[in-house]
Parts: C-alpha cells; sequence; structure tokens
C-alpha cells in the first residue's frame, strides 16, 4: 500500500486544492461541534429543570403534610 502524499506538505496542499477541501472540513466540522455543544448545554439544562421541579414538588408535598396534620381550632 502506497501513501497517498509524498510528504505533510502534499497533504496539506491537497494538489493545489487545500482551499476548496480545508474549507469544506472547515464547513463539516464546525456544525458537528456546534450540535455536540447545543445537545450538551440542553441535556444539562433539562436536567436542571428537572432538579427544580423536584425540589418544587417535594416542598408543596412537605406543606401540604405540615397543613393536614395542624390543629384547624374549631374544636370547642
Amino acid at each position: 500500500m502506497t501513501p497517498a502524499f509524498a510528504s505533510w506538505h502534499d497533504f496539506f496542499a491537497m494538489g493545489g486544492y487545500a482551499f476548496y477541501v480545508w474549507l469544506a472540513v472547515l464547513c463539516t466540522v464546525l456544525p458537528m461541534l456546534g450540535l455536540a455543544l447545543h445537545a450538551l448545554l440542553s441535556h444539562r439544562r433539562l436536567l436542571a429543570d428537572i432538579r427544580q421541579r423536584d425540589a418544587r414538588e417535594r416542598r408543596l408535598r412537605a406543606a401540604r403534610r405540615q397543613h393536614a396534620s395542624e390543629p384547624t381550632g374549631e374544636e370547642k
């Protein structure tokens, strides 16, 4: 098996089409990185929202239990 390019310079030059090749690589890699970053941030935000809702539900349940266990004051 023979290498396609004789040197690193030839590899980066891409046979005279370096501008188009590397621009295409850049136009592919940047959106993919952006998509991965967006997915990561969305995942973290979703987990934070779930934790916040869970904490609110726990506070509401505790308040209902406390309210149900308090005397009503109507016993005379």
